[in-house]
């Protein structure tokens, strides 16, 4: 059977995959990245988690690459007026592209992660498909995979259900089996993203004008970082109805406030589009596609033009963020992907 080397984030998830390689017959190790500061715990969970197993747990400090592709990229998109995808670029950068080299580097044929999610092979071709617990499902994420990565990677939970999953941590003993699942980006676990930026920053956030669809200005914001697109709390200024954020330019530190009904468009455009087939489709196709992670498939029709996405939903989309992710299916099957990017 092949070596797997095995990311592991001191979870219950990826514990359980070191578990269902082993009882397929693979040879495992594990490994874990450091990425930032605070990471230590994840670290020592999965050693010990490796311990119990009886496998080799290695660490790997991809902390430089963390910092420039994936915490570098979300501040400069805070500050170009986007809604940035931390997890996406974590997934493209770290986890299947560092770690799958190092992991070849040491002579293992492929890594495995906890991600819930599913591989298979039709005609030669590696697809990725949804996994077996929709409510997990985490493909969304996974959109930018090349045929040469799905290639060298296993998705060892892609047929179980977490309540089956925590029951193989616990009657392994391993330690983290009722450890909580992480709701928030790894690197801002208090979730206030605007602090975040201000202390990892040394560029000024300054205050701007809040304007209706029309430029007229109806008072002041406290900093573009704070605002995101369908954001109704925390807006500072009251309007007698409610108030959503609409639009941002960073050109001219403006955001833009309207009514519900401002929120919904047919229409948007992805760039750094990659698809997981590794042929990009001719002319329009029906898909199903979603623009946030939480969000159930909309049916939509999508085209390539030039290096650019086109996706027109048949029914009006809510807040659709630039810098968010577009991601397109076919049934259960990720077709690929692409950045949403501002319409001006």
């Amino acid at each position: 059977m092949p070596k797997v080397l095995l990311g592991m984030s001191g979870g219950v998830d990826s514990s359980a995959a070191a578990i269902v390689l082993m009882k397929n017959g693979y040879e495992v190790a594990g490994c874990t990245v450091r990425m930032f500061d605070g990471t230590e715990k994840n670290i020592s969970d999965a050693k010990a988690v490796c311990e119990k197993l009886g496998i080799e747990h290695f660490v790997f400090d991809f902390s430089d690459v963390f910092k420039e592709k994936v915490i570098g990229n979300f501040i400069d998109a805070y500050f170009m007026g986007d809604t940035p995808n931390p997890c996406v670029e974590c997934n493209r950068y770290l986890k299947f592209g560092k770690m799958l080299e190092k992991a070849q580097e040491l002579g293992y044929d492929c890594i495995a992660t906890g991600h819930y999610a599913q591989i298979r092979q039709d005609n030669g071709r590696y697809i990725l498909s949804r996994p077996k617990d929709k409510a997990k499902d985490q493909t969304y994420f996974l959109y930018n995979l090349t045929q040469h990565q799905l290639a060298h990677t296993l998705f060892p939970l892609a047929d179980l259900d977490k309540p089956t999953i925590r029951n193989l941590a616990a009657e392994a003993g391993l330690i983290n089996a009722d450890k909580p699942d992480s709701q928030d980006i790894c690197f801002v676990p208090d979730g206030d993203y605007a602090s975040f930026i201000k202390s990892n920053t040394d560029k000024n956030i300054p205050c701007g004008n809040y304007i209706d669809s029309n430029g007229n200005i109806l008072g002041r914001h406290s900093g573009m970082i704070h605002y995101t697109i369908g954001q109704r709390k925390g807006l500072g200024v009251t309007f007698g109805r409610p108030m959503f954020v609409v639009g941002k330019n960073a050109t001219d530190n403006t955001v833009t406030l309207g009514g519900s009904d401002e929120l919904f468009t047919t229409k948007l455009t992805a760039c750094d589009v990659n698809f997981v087939g590794g042929e990009i489709p001719s002319g329009k196709i029906r898909i199903s596609a979603k623009v946030r992670y939480s969000q159930k498939e909309q049916p939509a029709t999508a085209e390539m033009q030039g290096d650019r996405l086109e996706v027109i939903f048949d029914e009006p989309q809510r807040a659709i963020a630039s810098g968010q992710a577009v991601v397109l299916y076919d049934g259960d099957d990720v077709i690929g992907g692409g950045k949403i990017i501002r319409e001006e």
